[in-house]
């Protein structure tokens, strides 16, 4: 129950007002988690529940608003609701099969467009029940569907039943972050600074989810702040098999590490966990082709309070206008805001998005790739401003003809600035 919501399958509930999509998540969770009532638009903001939902493992659902709700504020809600297909694993429409229509169509089609698997709920199946045409269309498009009485509770065992048939395979296999890359028994050394940033007490979720996932590879970890690096690696009888580092320290723990030591960062980790490695890795060597008047989108999954020397609002512009030598104009936008219209960007920038699942990065790479626009990640930025760009992603075998060798795409005074 304390997975982090970025690791969980996030499922969203669509329908119009009033069909039964609270009383269904109520009847789902066995909890009184969204408000049911007979008045048409009671759910306004999404609802989220997080639940181990067995045999599946930890899930988010969310109820959504209703997508025929009027208004001005009706229209902002609707524009919300349909946001959170961005980060949806799975959908489910619920609907009464009476009245079935346009509505209901139009979210079948943003999910076969944004290639969301979906399930629809014929719910009040003691009031109306639907016609064989209507099932029919939803079979021959590959699309599962069930009647249920969520006011009783009827249908729930079906509609887990439904979602293992539905969900991707690779949604309920655990993606490594660390542990593929060495072998059990070895030993990772964690570089984790302890400034500003840090929270008092504990260590961030990306450190922590990291040696959680060393563990469960069998492997060992040695955590240390950077100024205890190099007497850790002294200290080691048998060097490392891999360091990996706070991108705010790369330059730092490069230089204490010998070369023949793997090395990345823990936001290159969860790029490759949450997003498309190879993808963001290009998305560097757009760097070097700002022209002035480019501007830069930095977009980060959480909504933190920054702080003076904040690494997406000041540390990472800093970077690009060292690397160019010349200033760049950068905008930052937080959570789930990411905007629509990507035209005025050259270039995105995006955190190791350890908030979010994979799904809605691997949404944003899909914007980006649709607008043209090319997206790397804050540690591979990092890496390829400090000149060790080839270094820090190395350890990883799906970028390799990106960074090695005659066939790569690095042309040769890259390969020359970041030999590392």
């Amino acid at each position: 129950m304390k997975t982090s919501k970025g690791m969980r399958i996030q499922i969203g509930i669509f329908g119009r007002r009033n069909v039964g999509k609270s009383s269904f998540l109520n009847a789902l969770t066995g909890q009184p988690i969204s408000i049911v009532s007979e008045t048409p638009g009671t759910t306004t903001d999404p609802v989220e529940k997080a639940m181990e939902l067995l045999p599946i493992g930890p899930v988010l659902f969310i109820d959504t608003a209703g997508i025929d709700d009027r208004g001005a504020l009706g229209g902002q809600r609707i524009a919300r609701s349909l946001k959170t297909i961005e980060r949806a694993d799975l959908a489910v429409v619920v609907a009464e099969a009476d009245q079935w229509g346009g509505s209901e169509e139009n979210l079948l089609q943003r999910f076969a467009a944004e290639k969301v698997p979906a399930i629809v709920v014929f719910n009040k199946s003691d009031l109306a029940r639907p016609d064989r045409t209507l099932t029919g269309r939803l079979e021959a498009a590959g699309i599962s569907w069930m009647e249920a009485q969520a006011s009783r509770g009827a249908g729930i065992d079906l509609f887990k039943q439904r979602l293992l048939e539905k969900l991707p395979e690779d949604l309920l296999a655990a993606r490594p972050i660390a542990g593929d890359l060495i072998r059990p028994g070895e030993t990772a050394v964690l570089v984790v600074p302890i400034d500003l940033e840090a929270p008092r007490g504990r260590l961030i979720l990306p450190q922590v989810q990291t040696i959680r996932d060393l563990l469960d590879h069998d492997a060992a970890c040695l955590v240390v702040k950077e100024t205890g690096l190099a007497r850790a690696l002294a200290d080691l009888k048998t060097p490392p098999a891999l360091v990996v580092t706070d991108s705010q320290a790369f330059g730092a723990v490069a230089r204490l590490t010998p070369p023949e030591i793997p090395l990345t960062s823990f936001s290159i980790l969860f790029a490759r966990l949450k997003g498309d490695l190879a993808t963001f890795a290009e998305g560097a060597l757009a760097i070097d082709r700002l022209q002035p008047g480019d501007r830069v989108l930095i977009a980060e999954a959480c909504t933190h309070h920054p702080v003076g020397d904040d690494i997406g609002r000041v540390q990472i512009p800093r970077l690009l206008a060292g690397r160019l030598g010349r200033p760049v104009e950068t905008r930052v936008v937080a959570g789930h805001d990411f905007p629509g219209d990507l035209g005025d960007y050259r270039l995105v920038i995006h955190c190791g998005s350890c908030m979010f699942n994979r799904k809605e990065v691997l949404f944003r790479i899909m914007r980006c790739q649709q607008a043209g626009v090319p997206i790397t990640n804050y540690g591979i930025a990092l890496a390829y401003c400090g000149g060790i760009f080839r270094r820090a992603l190395a350890p990883f075998p799906e970028v390799k003809p990106l960074i090695s060798g005659p066939a790569g795409r690095l042309n040769g005074k890259q390969r020359e600035e970041n030999q590392g």
